[in-house]
């Protein structure tokens, strides 16, 4: 609500400030700025706020710990600056099944988040619940650019650039401070823009991940953002992100896009999409498909036809989507070889659903 108001009161300036002098259009700035600000604030409070509900939803089946860990210096227009050269420091959850033996070693799940400035919420609670269920440790890197983390670091945002090597030393980190995770089993799962961090993952990193999916994956920025709205555009236009558009700079978009890597691809991969999706059009994720094809890569993949959920078919609650996401944790478990695999919609619903007990 304040939020809104906020928003109301920009707007209602705007509206008498039109045709007036300079020095008011100078407070209208600023008072932008001040709203802008106002609203890195919120975003921290919610993130706050979800944190304590993992525990709630999550706590019966894990143990969970926030870590903080550092990735690539973010870019600088000041190359002489104080620390300019210093790693960025970011957040990562982690979720380790209760029970398990430490001195056995079990697969890790690099979980990417998506949004183009989101985070790791509680939207992934059965995800995670599902994950714990079969005996993986989980890391969820909050990669540059996610929100609750003030408006520095939402600014880092290098998207299909940095935030790669971020996830990669989330990986890294969970291998060399956990002695039972197997370096030798690790899989990258994620959806949308975490789906283009999971394939660049592997296509950067190939010899450290030994399986991925890709949900519904942003898969090739020149033709999104060509089918985009300007305000989409603009979050990648902007001076503190890429600062070129997709006209001005094709090659920089191509760099940054899955398509354009398939012939790196030597990992065992799953792809999903769905033909009514409202966000990553079925045709980006096609052209990956036959890239894919074309480099005569072996790979999985599956096009749903209009699944209830549209970009979210299977990672909501619906029965179907459970089905759905039954088949992505087979195709897991074929390569990553966890200690309990989900076998069937009942295994879903006990581990989903039903609370632990002690």
């Amino acid at each position: 609500m304040k939020r809104y108001i906020l928003w109301m009161l920009f707007a209602f300036f705007v509206s008498h400030v039109k045709g007036q002098d300079s020095d008011l259009t100078s407070q209208l700035k600023e008072l932008q700025k001040t709203i802008q600000a106002g609203e890195h604030r919120y975003d921290a409070l919610e993130k706050r706020i979800d944190d304590v509900l993992w525990y709630h939803r999550v706590g019966d089946a894990a143990f969970i710990d926030k870590v903080i860990i550092a990735g690539p210096p973010a870019k600088s227009k000041n190359p002489t600056a104080m620390g300019v050269d210093n790693p960025l420091k970011f957040n990562a959850y982690v979720f380790i099944p209760k029970g398990i033996d430490l001195n056995k070693k079990y697969p890790l799940i690099v979980l990417v988040h998506g949004g183009v400035h989101a985070n790791f919420g509680t939207y992934h609670t059965h995800i995670v619940r599902e994950l714990m269920a079969q005996g993986y440790i989980v890391v969820a890197p909050e990669y540059r650019g996610s929100t609750g983390y003030g408006e520095s670091f939402w600014r880092a945002i290098d998207y299909g650039g940095l935030e790669i090597q971020d996830s990669e030393a989330s990986r890294a980190y969970m291998v060399e401070n956990y002695s039972f995770v197997d370096k030798n089993r690790v899989g990258v799962v994620g959806w949308s823009h975490g789906g283009l961090i999971a394939l660049m993952s592997v296509f950067q990193y190939p010899d450290n991940y030994k399986a991925c999916f890709a949900g519904v994956p942003v898969s090739d920025l020149v033709a999104r953002m060509g089918y985009s709205d300007d305000n989409y555009r603009e979050l990648f236009s902007a001076g503190y992100h890429i600062g070129k558009t997709v006209r001005e700079d094709v090659e920089e978009y191509r760099r940054r896009s899955p398509v354009w890597h398939v012939d790196k691809l030597n990992t065992p991969l799953l792809i999903h999409t769905n033909t009514n999706d409202d966000d990553v059009h079925v045709l980006e994720v096609e052209t990956l498909i036959r890239a894919l094809k074309a480099a005569d890569k072996k790979f999985e993949y599956e096009i749903f036809k209009d699944i209830p959920g549209g970009h979210s078919f299977d990672r909501i609650d619906l029965r179907q989507s459970r089905e759905i996401r039954l088949r992505i944790w087979t195709f897991l478990a074929k390569h990553l070889n966890p200690p309990s695999p989900l076998k069937n919609l009942k295994d879903m619903e006990k581990a989903a659903y039903v609370p632990v007990k002690d």
